[in-house]
């Protein structure tokens, strides 16, 4: 039988990170290509102890139906540590807590754009977000990454000739596939800009805390005065990724869009977990805890990137990120990186291909990603050496 797909999703196609996670099955393959934090991060014991406090004293509460805008006592602690860390949130801002940050993103494109609008993205960019702008019928326009950021210049040009530009998506802090930085200047003017075009901005900041070196950037949303940034993040990357707990501040009139969408998409996020979030922020040292995994990547990052220095010949540029999860790779001459990218995979590598994070899915791979805080220092070593001796056997 032939089936018939929405118009919405048949352009859709699997993530190559979630396709590369298939082969790791294999026990002999050293992945590069998570997004993963380190198992070494996940703060178990208290896991274990505040799952089994909320268990004994609030069964009913946290294995009922909870209220579709999050635990209240969880979204006002998320105000108050994002006032207090970043200098977020104004009278107008609320919260939503969300199954993940990907639901954030997808949340925010579907209540603030129409089919056929343009969200305008750095290039290269997160692949959960393009797919959920695509899933809703969005056209991508990236703007390229020059040196540490996007040109403010060459923004403006990628808007001028989008058709029906709506959202600016922007990952400022240790970007998403590259580990940059927008320096505050450029963010200053990714504000102004979408204010002369009124843009909505989606500031996605799921790696802000896990700076290991360099002075804190302020963030969009602390200067935003009006509503016009949507800020996005999760307790993924600090906590667990696999409890799917994340979440969305905005203008209340947006989160209470984003509500209605919410109760559509799955009732409310997991209760369970938001009451032992709820407790991770009010009864236990979570800067303590940030700063013990930053010293952890702190010294997997400068393992890799030691690693990477030893490749001689000038044949691989990369970046050296002052903090997150990603390294951004790419062969000086190489006009095919995803048949390198595939090479490396024959060799028991995985890397993820830079086509992967490309608005325009017909664009050849421009490099490629590292990821250092999933493998262990023996597999960062060796998965380097991998990486050395075929860029060798390329020339």
């Amino acid at each position: 039988m032939e089936f018939i797909f929405s118009e919405n999703t048949k352009d859709l196609k699997p993530s190559a990170i979630r396709e590369i996670f298939k082969s790791l099955t294999d026990p002999s393959v050293i992945s590069f290509a998570a997004g993963n934090p380190s198992p070494q991060s996940f703060p178990v014991s208290y896991f274990r102890r505040f799952t089994d406090e909320v268990l004994d004293n609030n069964a009913d509460a946290a294995l009922q139906y909870g209220i579709t805008e999050g635990y209240t006592p969880l979204r006002e602690d998320v105000l108050a540590r994002n006032k207090r860390v970043f200098g977020i949130g104004e009278e107008f801002d609320a919260a939503i807590i969300t199954s993940g940050g990907q639901q954030g993103i997808d949340l925010t494109a579907k209540v603030l754009c129409s089919r056929g609008d343009t969200v305008i993205c750095e290039e290269p960019t997160f692949i959960g977000a393009l797919n959920a702008f695509r899933a809703h019928g969005l056209h991508t326009a990236g703007v390229p990454m020059r040196g540490d950021s996007i040109d403010p210049d060459e923004l403006e040009k990628v808007i001028k000739s989008a058709k029906n530009p709506r959202l600016l998506y922007l990952i400022p802090t240790f970007q998403n596939p590259t580990g940059r930085t927008m320096p505050f200047e450029v963010r200053k003017r990714c504000l102004e800009i979408a204010e002369k075009y009124d843009l909505i901005i989606l500031e996605d900041n799921p790696y802000g805390e896990l700076r290991f070196e360099g002075e804190d950037v302020p963030t969009i949303k602390s200067m935003d005065k009006t509503g016009r940034v949507v800020y996005c993040s999760s307790f993924s990357k600090i906590l667990s990724s696999g409890m799917r707990v994340g979440y969305v501040i905005a203008h209340g009139d947006i989160a209470t869009k984003i509500a209605v969408c919410k109760q559509v998409n799955d009732v409310h996020t997991n209760l369970l977990f938001q009451m032992v979030c709820h407790k991770f922020l009010t009864e236990f040292d979570l800067d303590a805890h940030i700063k013990n995994i930053r010293g952890l990547y702190r010294k997997k990052s400068a393992l890799m990137l030691k690693c990477l220095d030893e490749i001689d010949g000038g044949r691989i540029e990369y970046t050296r990120p002052n903090g997150g999860l990603f390294i951004w790779a790419s062969l000086n001459g190489c006009e095919d990186h995803d048949a390198f990218v595939k090479k490396l995979v024959s060799k028991k590598l995985a890397v993820v291909p830079g086509s992967t994070f490309s608005c325009d899915l017909s664009r050849p791979a421009q490099g490629f990603r590292l990821n250092y805080s999933t493998p262990s220092d023996e597999q960062i070593i060796k998965g380097v050496a991998i990486l050395k001796e075929t860029i060798n056997e390329l020339h």
